[in-house]
């Protein structure tokens, strides 16, 4: 399995997880094998903070990524990463390990648009 956690900084699995998915620099791309993290690459943004409906979803689906998890996420995104396949998860705070090892033991599960997310009008 491959878990991409949106990211404030390059510092691998001891990054700040974003707060907003749509605002990351960075993608950390975590590799899972039989349940334990495997390798950990940071990904700087191709889009920075300025990208368009979808882009992100879709760079997401090239890096090979099964599950995203953020601070928090729009409506829109989340529908995106739903048509794409992959799993998406919002609440996940601390650090990309912490982040993960919660989303491994299943303590952070779902997504739901973000309350800035609504009151932008980029919810559901």
């Amino acid at each position: 399995m491959r878990i991409a956690v949106t990211a404030e900084e390059n510092n691998g699995l001891e990054s700040v997880v974003a707060e907003h998915f749509g605002q990351a620099l960075y993608f950390v791309f975590v590799d899972v094998v039989d349940g334990k993290i495997s390798t950990a690459e940071a990904v700087p943004s191709p889009f920075g903070t300025g990208h368009a409906p979808g882009q992100v979803p879709r760079f997401i689906k090239e890096q090979r990524a099964d599950v995203i998890l953020s601070g928090g996420m729009g409506g829109r995104a989340v529908g995106f990463f739903e048509e794409l396949g992959i799993r998406a998860a919002t609440g996940a705070t601390g650090n990309v390990r912490g982040a993960v090892e919660r989303y491994l033991k299943g303590e952070l599960t779902g997504a739901a648009p973000c309350n800035n997310s609504i009151e932008h009008g980029h919810g559901r």
